[in-house]
């Protein structure tokens, strides 16, 4: 199916936000807002955001890609993604006006844009849909314990970890530490502390509810169709599964009939191999055509 590439400048607040817009010749009326994530911007990892419209733009499906204030070519200061509730509002009310077919809007989101998602979605009625990509729930306690499961055990049948030890490359008194300071933090469980994309924690008083918990509440209150998708290869997957599994009340969502998990075994945090983002694509494709 033939489709264009449109340019897109709007405003929000006293920002102007730039963005994309893939259009098919023939338009169903459900579209695709593509949100990054920080820092990051609107073409994405090895262009995983622009192939990704233009394949559901060439199955008929309209599709939005934009930066956010402070990302890519937008004005504004920087902001994370627990603040980019206006700019998602504005974006869609731009698609809206743009396509004048649509009736309903599904978010893209992979990691933190994910989170972002699940914070923005059930506050607007003309979102139906979300995909989710190894959604950020950061936390010092998640990852701790996501690296002594899954990290540690994996480097111990890497090659290239045993060839440093036998070159003498391999600092046995920093990985200890590394060792313990994860034990101690996946021990100890600062559930009051939210961590920054950066890895460090921000403190937060003791009444702020945690990021998996808001996360939570979002998806709870969220009554349109969710489909996850996750990597078996990357630490913030790996984070948001145990999470997943060590939670009946998160077991139970996912268990939902409106809710969709796919997983690639092998893939890295961007899926960055052509195959693994084909079938991101493919399955994003399906899932939205499916209902």
């Amino acid at each position: 199916m033939n489709f264009e590439e449109l340019a897109l400048s709007f405003s929000c607040h006293d920002s102007w936000l730039y963005g994309i817009l893939s259009l098919p010749e023939k338009v169903i009326s459900r579209g695709v807002l593509i949100v990054v994530g920080g820092p990051q911007y609107r073409v994405g990892s090895h262009r995983q955001f622009m192939l990704l419209a233009r394949d559901l733009a060439a199955h008929g499906v309209p599709v939005m890609r934009f930066d956010y204030r402070g990302m890519g070519d937008s004005e504004g200061d920087t902001r994370n993604f627990e603040n980019i509730k206006d700019d998602l509002y504005y974006a869609i009310n731009q698609f809206f006006e743009e396509v004048h077919s649509l009736k309903e809007i599904v978010i893209w989101g992979l990691c933190d844009a994910a989170s972002a998602a699940l914070f923005y979605a059930y506050q607007d009625q003309r979102v139906t849909g979300l995909v989710l990509l190894n959604p950020w729930v950061r936390t010092d306690e998640g990852i701790a314990k996501a690296r002594l499961k899954h990290y540690y055990v994996a480097r111990l049948l890497e090659p290239e970890f045993w060839s440093k030890i036998w070159q003498g490359q391999f600092s046995f008194t920093k990985a200890a530490q590394s060792f313990f300071n994860n034990v101690s933090k996946a021990l100890i469980g600062k559930k009051g502390n939210v961590a920054s994309l950066n890895g460090s924690a921000t403190n937060k008083s003791s009444d702020l509810v945690s990021l998996p918990e808001r996360m939570f509440e979002g998806l709870k209150r969220f009554e349109g169709k969710v489909l996850f998708i996750t990597s078996g290869n990357d630490l913030t997957a790996q984070e948001f599964l145990d999470l997943v599994k060590a939670s009946h009340k998160w077991q139970k969502l996912l268990g939902s009939p409106n809710v969709k998990h796919f997983d690639i075994p092998k893939a890295d945090h961007t899926f960055s191999r052509h195959k693994w983002s084909d079938q991101v694509a493919s399955w994003t494709r399906e899932w939205i055509q499916s209902w």
